[in-house]
């Protein structure tokens, strides 16, 4: 999702939830994302992922981003659209994961623990290096349909 404010380009990211991203910041951040299921095709996933991370139905014209490859090898495939949204009122759904390791006890985390917007040059610092692709992609494409 992307706005603009005060002229300015900002999109949403959002920050993984769960102890392993508790206390990361830069780099740690995402666009919207998840897996595909079987037989799924990617928008529909891409939209599905946003809704179950977010409980905001996305909603505009869809442009397609092209797919980059992140440090694991997962490819990730995106969709920008223009959107508003409070995301302090963003609601995830939720993982359990055994938690402290080996303890026996498991524990639930929000998928995603806060979303917020940021102007590109902050989302650069905050996103996963391999999406970097996406926000220099989004740029230009927003400065051709603005022409």
């Amino acid at each position: 999702m992307y706005r603009f404010r005060n002229e300015q380009l900002q999109v949403l990211l959002v920050h993984p939830g769960g102890p392993f991203w508790k206390n990361k910041d830069a780099g740690a951040w995402t666009i919207p994302k998840g897996e595909l299921q079987e037989g799924e095709e990617s928008l529909p996933a891409a939209k599905r992922e946003f809704q179950e991370e977010l409980g905001i139905a996305p909603e505009g014209e869809f442009v397609e981003l092209t797919a980059v490859k992140q440090k694991g090898g997962k490819v990730v495939r995106a969709w920008a659209f223009e959107g508003h949204c409070e995301p302090t009122s963003a609601a995830s759904n939720t993982f359990t994961i055994e938690w402290p390791p080996r303890s026996g006890r498991m524990a639930t985390f929000p998928e995603i623990d806060r979303a917020e917007f940021f102007n590109l040059e902050q989302a650069k610092v905050k996103i996963n290096a391999a999406q970097v692709g996406f926000l220099e992609e989004l740029r230009a494409k927003v400065a051709i349909q603005g022409s």
